[in-house]
């Protein structure tokens, strides 16, 4: 795993195994971000013209290097592109992804020291945040042929000293182990993730921070009623659980509930996916994955807030007991649902668990899944869908959502779309809807479970939880951990009073 510092030693100085600069696309040309002072002295004002030469323009994800002049203790020097040039000083996103595209570039090195513009807190965040998210490798299934991480990231900057740099470091290691933790729950295979396996891994986690971890199994679910969860479990070998993982604080004056839907594979069950829509179905549960995420690292921020995850977690398979088209469950809480398509079965495991966490009385509920394809038609794949119950919690989560950098747009719940899923003629509601606005219809849907007096939210991160194209930015390939930024600085704002 790669290790983070901060270093108030020269970029000459300090000893790496590659020194990182910023470079930006000027009016002029190429231009050097603050930070990379020290270097281009050591290459004597030829170092944007070196880095032309070798056809750097200074675009976002570009990555460039030269080797080191004798004036550095550093044999390598890589260059990464900050998009157009500022003076007054660049985004925290547009730091994270160069820092991410250098910790990606630099696998295989002990040790890189980033030079890049690393003046205030926030900046120091940033870098270090994006170095550990792009170094992020997979490897469980994998031989050791391929390259390790970059061993450590040293992040150059001048408040070493001062608390808010010290703390900047640490909440970028929280936050980024965490996001990690949710990304290798995403990759990891379906048959060595289950939702008894998961929950044990949660069990594990509560016992390693000190968080409180309660898991129903499928015989406490049925006693207790959860008839959506069982209902997607039912075809499967490996039984559902509904875990819940709760973090307190002695003086937190609020609460939050943050809901998973949690299927470790989905195959559609009976109504079963064509073949080329099922390869990737262990990212189901990312939105359980990034709710666990978001919850242990809360906790080791020691936010000042009540918050409690809870992990619906299923598999969704056909077999003679599986739930069938034109069955009825009756839900947690008593409502019964008609389900015409057992491929829309998130919400059906998220309804009970929604319920469930209103009981508690928060004073927020946020559900996070990858609901609905029609919301990937909708927004594309790096951006999330918000729709709420409160128009004024719908914008602030997506204004959250902006400023960690995370995409995401407000969506609404026309009531019209309503219909269609209320006139089923046996049960209170019917699982499908109209088939234009299908990922309004779901939002639709996981609100009439929601307790009145509370206010809900819904992130259907469907498009960006898992990247099946190539690595960008800090973005990996497979899992990324869509959400958990959104989740935290939401509960940190909270916390905050804000």
């Amino acid at each position: 795993m790669t290790t983070l510092s901060v270093s108030t030693s020269s970029a000459a100085s300090l000893r790496a195994d590659a020194l990182v600069v910023g470079v930006a696309k000027g009016p002029k040309g190429l231009v050097l971000a603050p930070g990379a002072e020290a270097v281009a002295e050591a290459f004597e004002g030829t170092l944007t013209e070196v880095l032309a030469t070798l056809g750097a323009t200074g675009a976002e994800g570009e990555a460039v290097k030269v080797p080191a002049p004798a004036g550095l203790k550093a044999p390598l020097v890589l260059a990464v592109g900050l998009g157009d040039a500022s003076e007054d000083g660049y985004a925290a996103e547009a730091l994270r992804r160069a820092a991410g595209v250098a910790a990606r570039t630099l696998a295989g090195v002990k040790k890189a020291a980033l030079a890049l513009p690393a003046d205030s807190a926030e900046e120091i965040e940033a870098v270090a945040l994006g170095a550990l998210l792009g170094s992020y490798a997979f490897g469980t299934y994998k031989g050791e042929n391929g390259k390790a991480p970059v061993g450590e990231v040293a992040v150059l900057a001048a408040r070493k000293g001062s608390k808010d740099a010290k703390a900047a470091v640490e909440r970028a290691a929280a936050l980024g182990e965490e996001m990690n933790r949710a990304r290798d729950l995403v990759n990891t295979a379906p048959n060595d993730l289950n939702p008894k396996s998961f929950a044990a891994i949660a069990q594990a986690a509560g016992k390693e921070h000190g968080l409180k971890v309660e898991v129903l199994d499928e015989k406490a679910l049925l006693k207790g009623g959860f008839g959506g969860i069982l209902g997607v479990g039912n075809g499967s070998a490996n039984p559902p659980r509904l875990v819940k993982v709760a973090y307190t604080h002695p003086k937190a004056t609020a609460s939050l509930a943050f809901v998973g839907k949690g299927i470790t594979y989905d195959s559609g069950g009976i109504s079963l996916k064509p073949a080329g829509h099922n390869e990737t179905m262990k990212c189901d549960m990312a939105g359980a994955a990034a709710v666990f995420a978001a919850v242990v690292a809360a906790k080791r921020l020691g936010l000042r807030v009540n918050v409690t995850a809870w992990l619906a977690l299923a598999e969704n398979m056909p077999s003679g007991s599986a739930t069938r088209p034109g069955d009825v469950l009756r839900m947690y809480g008593g409502k019964t649902v008609e389900v015409l398509n057992t491929d829309a079965e998130g919400r059906l495991v998220l309804a009970d668990a929604i319920v469930r966490a209103g009981e508690e009385n928060p004073d927020v509920i946020v559900d996070v899944a990858t609901l609905t394809g029609a919301m990937v038609l909708a927004l594309g794949t790096r951006t999330f869908g918000v729709m709420a119950n409160d128009d004024e919690l719908r914008t602030r989560l997506h204004e959250t959502a902006t400023a960690v950098g995370e995409q995401s747009w407000p969506m609404p719940l026309p009531a019209d779309l309503r219909k269609g899923m209320v006139e089923s003629t046996i049960a209170d509601l019917a699982n499908m809807g109209e088939r234009m606005g299908g990922g309004l219809v779901a939002g639709l849907f996981l609100k009439e479970f929601v307790a009145e007096g509370i206010d809900w939210a819904h992130l259907d991160i469907a498009g960006p939880a898992f990247n099946e194209g190539g690595p960008f930015g800090y973005t990996p390939k497979g899992g990324t951990a869509s959400a958990v930024r959104t989740l935290v600085r939401y509960a940190e704002d909270v916390a905050a009073g804000a």
